[in-house]
């Protein structure tokens, strides 16, 4: 080997690195301490290191002490970094790895901790077992440091745009000022704003009103916070002034605020920033944030602040022209609905209208009750397409106009057809659905007209929902522009205790999801919801209008027939049978046998059920309308019920005489056979065919003839 190829030689072990001697000796020793970069060899047979001084040096050992035991060089580590080391050198060794890398904290003499990387390479014999490591040393405490600035830094600019992400997120859906407060003091709220408690003060006039507190800031903040604008107090301070307070401690705040000096024992914080609120040149109040911990409020910091104090500022100028709008649609709907609804002879109307939660106007929806001649009533709901002023606009002419028609005595038909030319007259390009009943509650005669809107709900005396079918024409100005203006009438009859639901689409409709979903909602809370008209209408109302989200007008209307239970000695039922319901044949039987079960009379039930089904089923089979069956004690002289169907037909029944293999034609002896006496009545366009059944009794012999066909 040559001189220039030779290796520097090792420094005297028993002299001092420092110490001036050799040439050669103190141009090493100098290099070693400044590159604090040493090699090493680790013979895992033989169990040896052979370590250079350098890396001896990395490592804080004496080189002249060191006996090429690997435990003598990490004996010094913590047990935690000794255990980390042998847990990266064994995986690497077992995995079938050629090299491992490890950072490690070595303690020094001084008392200070180093870090130190190993960087190796793993030696194997041809079958691969492990037989020698050869590596490197080195001091890497600096770029490690650097590295964990470096890292810190980057922390806080992830945690800096976190919050600013968070913040402007939840405040994007805000659309007023309560969403706003919701969105700084609900759940998660301080915490998105990198704080641990707020206040939210507005101004109003010349005061301030503090409308938002969360994370319990200040036990006192509701005294000092709320009244006249008063400098002696730091959100006061910055509304006024427009300039940010940012206090490092409670005592920098007691200095700088003197008046909160008694205050001090119900602070819960140590740091705060006060942030004044400015949109548009506007100073609309200010904003505390309350910190915990310690905060020295660096750049970085309080641009932050400003920043979080900017987006607020801007959804809360939002937020406020919001409510002024709203303030102002809504006044405008409520002045075109009805200011109250008259009571009815008879019955019972409840009425609702929520506007929309979402959504910058009102919509269309519309109520009314209507007073018409013979103590009759209409009662209409409806909807103006759009969700805007003009919709509302429309919807008031609309609901004038519909009212002043029926008012005039006209029938539903003609009703509907002039509110179609009506609004098609407006010259707009929007129509209008809607359901128009004209109500007899006298007699319970409901007479339904349908302009591509919802039919009604009928609610019956046992809990059962029916959903008649009406017929319907094209909604209006709709139909008058296609020269299409029939509305044909649909007759249903309301018996005592009855109630009849009308609404529009913003009780059924949820987004995503097929209308009959929602009316099928609906049926299962009119079944299940209280009797009486205003409290079903809260039932709807709480159940319905909440569960779909509130992102449409709702107008509904519930009008229940009163009930008519007779006396505690003669009780009295109703029931309407529809004669396209099947089942309405079943169920009345089981009505009649449960009453008379309830009153003490089911000796009779038997009788009772079997006239009941022959009576129905002659209404069914042989007139084109529904029948209404009314069961009533009567008490005197002798106990007994009465047993009653009423239908729209003008022919009466007739005895006959059937053959043996005669199909039909033996319904009136069946009654001869099995009640005291039955008759038939006129009741207004149809008759009543009746019976009465009771305990034996002697036939009067002045009982008239079984009626016979007219």
């Amino acid at each position: 080997m040559t001189d220039h190829e030779r290796q520097p030689s090792a420094p005297d072990p028993s002299r001092p690195l420092t110490e001036k001697g050799h040439h050669g000796e103190t141009a090493t020793a100098e290099r070693l301490v400044m590159n604090r970069t040493g090699s090493f060899e680790w013979d895992l047979d033989a169990h040896t290191l052979d370590i250079d001084d350098a890396g001896l040096l990395v490592f804080g050992l004496d080189p002249r002490t060191f006996d090429s035991r690997p435990e003598a060089l990490v004996k010094r580590l913590e047990r935690a970094e000794r255990a980390r080391l042998n847990r990266t050198i064994d995986e690497a060794i077992k995995a079938g790895r050629n090299a491992y890398s490890v950072h490690i904290r070595v303690p020094l003499a001084d008392g200070t901790d180093q870090w130190t990387h190993i960087q190796a390479r793993i030696l194997r014999n041809d079958g691969g077992r492990a037989r020698r490591v050869v590596g490197v040393v080195r001091d890497a405490t600096a770029e490690v440091t650097h590295s964990a600035f470096v890292q810190d830094l980057e922390e806080r600019r992830r945690r800096h745009t976190s919050i600013v992400e968070r913040t402007t997120s939840a405040l994007a859906r805000a659309v007023t000022v309560d969403d706003v407060t919701a969105a700084l003091t609900g759940p998660g709220g301080p915490a998105r704003l990198g704080a641990d408690g707020l206040a939210l003060g507005l101004v109003e006039n010349t005061a301030l009103n503090v409308i938002a507190l969360s994370g319990n800031p200040l036990a006192a903040l509701d005294e000092l916070g709320s009244g006249r604008l008063d400098r002696r107090f730091p959100l006061a301070d910055a509304v006024l002034s427009g300039r940010p307070r940012f206090l490092t401690s409670v005592t920098e705040l007691v200095h700088r605020y003197p008046a909160l000096a008694r205050y001090t024992d119900g602070m819960k914080f140590r740091a705060a920033a006060y942030l004044p609120l400015v949109a548009q040149a506007r100073s609309l109040g200010a904003l505390a944030l309350f910190y915990r911990d310690s905060t020295a409020f660096d750049v970085d910091e309080r641009n932050l602040c400003l920043g979080l104090t900017a987006i607020v500022a801007q959804s809360l100028q939002r937020a406020r022209l919001f409510d002024e709008e709203r303030e102002f649609a809504t006044g405008l709907q409520a002045t075109m609905l009805p200011r109250r609804i008259q009571e009815i002879a008879g019955g019972e109307i409840a009425v609702r209208y929520h506007a929309a939660w979402s959504g910058r106007q009102v919509g269309g929806d519309w109520y009314d009750v209507i007073a018409l001649p013979k103590n009759r009533c209409g009662i209409v709901v409806g909807d103006v397409q759009g969700h805007d002023t003009h919709a509302a606009a429309i919807m008031g002419q609309l609901r004038i106009a519909l009212r002043a028609y029926a008012a005039e005595g006209h029938p539903p038909s003609t009703v509907l057809a002039r509110a179609s030319r009506f609004l098609a007259e407006l010259d707009t390009e929007r129509f209008a659905t809607c359901t128009y009943a004209q109500v007899d509650l006298a007699s319970g005669t409901v007479k339904v007209v349908r302009a591509g809107h919802f039919g009604p709900l009928i609610r019956h005396m046992d809990g059962r929902v029916g959903s008649p079918q009406v017929r319907g024409g094209l909604p209006l100005g709709i139909s008058t522009d296609l020269e299409d203006e029939e509305y044909p009438e649909t007759r249903l009859d309301l018996v005592p205790g009855e109630t009849l639901v009308l609404y529009t689409d913003g009780l059924v409709e949820e987004p995503g999801v097929d209308i009959d979903t929602g009316v099928q909602a609906l049926i299962h809370e009119v079944s299940a919801g209280p009797a009486g008209a205003q409290a079903l209408a809260d039932h709807l109302s709480d159940r319905l209008w909440e569960r779909w989200g509130s992102g449409d007008d709702v107008a509904l209307l519930v009008l229940r027939r009163s009930p008519d239970p007779g006396s505690p000695r003669a009780p009295r039922l109703h029931q309407y049978i529809h004669q396209a319901d099947p089942e309405g044949l079943s169920d009345a039987r089981t009505i009649v046998r449960q009453a008379l079960t309830d009153w003490d009379m089911a000796e009779i039930a038997d009788a009772a059920e079997l006239a009941t089904g022959e009576l129905l089923v002659n209404v069914l089979l042989h007139t084109e309308g529904g029948a209404v069956l009314t069961l009533e004690v009567l008490p005197e002289p002798t106990r007994r019920v009465r047993l009653s169907v009423q239908d729209r037909s003008s022919v009466w029944p007739r005895r006959r005489s059937p053959g043996e293999t005669a199909t039909s034609g033996r319904g009136l002896l069946l009654l001869d056979a099995v009640t005291t006496r039955w008759g038939v009545e006129p009741r207004g366009e149809g008759k009543a065919v009746w019976c009465e059944i009771g305990p034996s009794m002697p036939l009067d012999s002045t009982r008239p003839p079984p009626a016979e066909r007219a």
